[in-house]
């Protein structure tokens, strides 16, 4: 029996253990390492199953030639294997994490990572940043770890899993009426730089489209089809945030919009972009100061977008095809 005062183990197999509860553990020594983990179960079978599973896996461990990588290799070699596979924002907001959690881990073995170094990342860097920004950061270092684990065979646990994200405050919604819409768009077509830089128009095709940023950013010429009247969402090369193409009627405002965009450039071609605007922040917080207006971002057009459409009485699952949902109308409702 090895002595444990708070719950002894007693020895019931060839490197395996159970305690008083019946819960079986594994203890056994690869290269000089002592390996002690509990196998979560209080059936021998499953127990002896897993503890050679486990064996295996820990032999594998300690015969790696990546045993000794440090965190900043390991990450670095985490974010090479995603930048293909997501979108560039994505991959730049994990770069962001990575970078914030190299003071606390950079030249740490990824093999000795613990418990307690996480905890120490964890009241430093969680006490002065959103909790938001928290849980982006350790939903990353959870990636990480799972790569060092699953991928490089250098861990056999996460320490991090056990860490619980922090609470967020329920995002409050603005949304503009359409009196408050009509004062704002009023307000940035007499900006004569929101009108330059196409912020102007812009602003009101997010708003009668109901698309994303990024989406509307990436709309050309050819996606929009008067005869039919559609306009195709892409997402360009980058695609939309499902990955997948849609098609949205050009609504009465939306066409009238884009006639006149249309008319005052006179020659266009079919790869142009319409917007060359990538970002409309500053001018729509501009006219709404002007106007006496809360402050609208870019994502309240969206809303205001669907907002009408309930009104209208569109059905929920059409408005969700048209935002590029695929609940089938839950978010919207």
């Amino acid at each position: 029996m090895i002595s444990d005062q708070s719950n002894p183990l007693r020895k019931v197999g060839e490197c395996l253990y159970r305690n008083r509860h019946g819960v079986y553990f594994a203890w056994f020594s690869v290269r000089g390492k002592q390996v002690k983990r509990s196998l979560k179960t209080n059936d021998k079978e499953l127990a002896r199953r897993r503890l050679g599973e486990l064996r295996k896996i820990a032999a594998r461990l300690h015969g790696s030639e990546d045993r000794n990588l440090r965190f900043e290799e390991v990450a670095r070699c985490w974010l090479e294997s995603i930048q293909g596979g997501v979108k560039p924002s994505t991959y730049k907001r994990r770069v962001v994490c990575i970078n914030q959690l190299m003071p606390f881990f950079k030249t740490i073995p990824m093999r000795s990572i613990t418990a307690a170094n996480i905890e120490k990342w964890k009241l430093r860097r969680g006490s002065s940043i959103a909790a938001r920004t928290f849980n982006k950061e350790l939903e990353t270092l959870n990636h990480v770890i799972r790569y060092a684990r699953d991928v490089k065979g250098i861990l056999l646990d996460n320490p991090a899993e056990k860490v619980r994200n922090r609470k967020t405050a329920a995002a409050t919604i603005e949304i503009p009426s359409r009196e408050q819409f009509g004062r704002l768009a009023a307000e940035l077509r007499k900006e004569p730089q929101a009108v330059r830089s196409g912020a102007a128009v812009f602003a009101e095709f997010l708003a009668y489209s109901g698309v994303r940023l990024g989406e509307g950013r990436e709309v050309r010429w050819r996606d929009v089809n008067f005869d039919l009247n559609t306009l195709l969402v892409t997402g360009g090369e980058t695609g939309t945030k499902n990955h997948e193409d849609r098609t949205l009627p050009l609504f009465p405002g939306l066409r009238r919009l884009l006639k006149s965009i249309m008319e005052e450039r006179g020659e266009i071609t079919k790869e142009d972009r319409i917007f060359g605007f990538k970002d409309i922040r500053q001018a729509l917080g501009s006219a709404c100061r002007r106007a006496g207006l809360p402050r609208f971002g870019h994502h309240a057009l969206r809303h205001f977008f669907c907002s009408n459409a309930i009104e209208a009485g569109v059905d929920f699952k059409a408005i969700a095809g048209w935002l590029g949902h695929k609940d089938g109308g839950v978010l919207a409702a």
